[in-house]
């Protein structure tokens, strides 16, 4: 029996420096313009492949999560590529779950990025992001990295330049916000005017993402009413003297970014008891330099996504 191939990766959360939605589209989603962004937080994800006549996918987590993305990603991932085998995964939890964080989708975009390199088979771009948006809206963007703007449903994705470097904080509340219920709240107050000024506002964002003085997160107006500690908690972080602070997502994760390591210092002070981790943004640069590293001994160098050493 050929040994087995093994990797260890890092999945990358993301928050959204910008999320503007708009209308309701005929499909029943919502039309969004946001800006993505990958963060130092990260789960990691090993997986190890061994050639066989049969496929079985096996997934060992702390945390037992029903239907995991994980292992969809992987089936479709064999089938696309039509190979067989038996692959074995551990994926330890770090980025807190349901906060707008990407990572159940950021886990299931490195089973797309690595496990093509292991089988000795190539996925190109477009195939991979088909297969992502499969999955989940938030997916296609993990499959690029550092700074994008996400149109449609977010999965239609156009790179930036890179934020600049700055450091932040994560605000965990553990506050359970129902995504359903927050774009049903907020769909009233959708109108045509507001539609125009968002899409003229997001785009100086996006224009601009080393200020963004004019970022904004519709979803804070309904959630903060229905949370009011997440209004709080925002409050300390320009207290403390976040240049930006704004939720993440649908919630209930709020960041702040800051012009030095002491601000973070006085944000962790101020908020008290939450639960808060210590972030840096991740340029599109650094973020495959990473990946490259994790799959240096199973890809050639070179094209985005990698290609394995396998092929051919």
């Amino acid at each position: 029996m050929s040994p087995a191939r093994r990797v260890r990766v890092r999945a990358l959360a993301k928050i959204n420096l910008d999320l503007r939605v708009l209308g309701k589209r005929p499909d029943g989603f919502h039309e969004l313009r946001t800006v993505f962004q990958t963060i130092s937080l990260a789960d990691t994800l090993e997986i190890a492949y061994t050639p066989g006549r049969k496929t079985a996918v096996s997934l060992a987590d702390d945390l037992r999560i029903a239907d995991n993305l994980v292992v969809r990603a992987a089936h479709l991932v064999m089938e696309a590529v039509r190979a067989t085998g038996r692959i074995e995964m551990r994926l330890t939890k770090r980025i807190p779950m349901g906060a707008g964080l990407g990572g159940g989708s950021s886990d299931a975009a490195a089973v797309l990025l690595a496990l093509p390199a292991l089988l000795g088979r190539t996925l190109d771009l477009p195939r991979l992001i088909a297969a992502g948006e499969q999955l989940g809206s938030d997916v296609p963007f993990f499959l690029l990295g550092g700074t994008a703007a996400g149109i449609g449903r977010g999965s239609e994705l156009f790179p930036l330049p890179d934020a600049p470097a700055r450091q932040g904080i994560l605000v965990a509340p553990g506050i359970h916000v129902n995504t359903a219920q927050a774009y049903r709240d907020l769909s009233p107050r959708l109108t045509t005017e507001s539609q125009q000024n968002k899409i003229v506002s997001f785009q100086s964002v996006t224009r601009d993402t080393g200020s963004l003085a004019s970022a904004r997160n519709d979803f804070e107006t309904v959630v903060f009413e229905q949370h009011r500690k997440l209004a709080t908690l925002k409050k300390r972080l320009v207290r403390a003297g976040a240049t930006v602070a704004l939720m993440t997502g649908s919630g209930s994760a709020l960041f702040g970014l800051f012009a030095d390591r002491n601000g973070v210092s006085r944000a962790i002070e101020l908020l008290g008891e939450v639960q808060t981790f210590p972030i840096s943004l991740v340029s599109r640069a650094q973020y495959r330099a990473l990946w490259r590293r994790a799959l240096k001994e199973h890809t050639t160098p070179g094209l985005w996504p990698l290609q394995s050493r396998y092929s051919g």
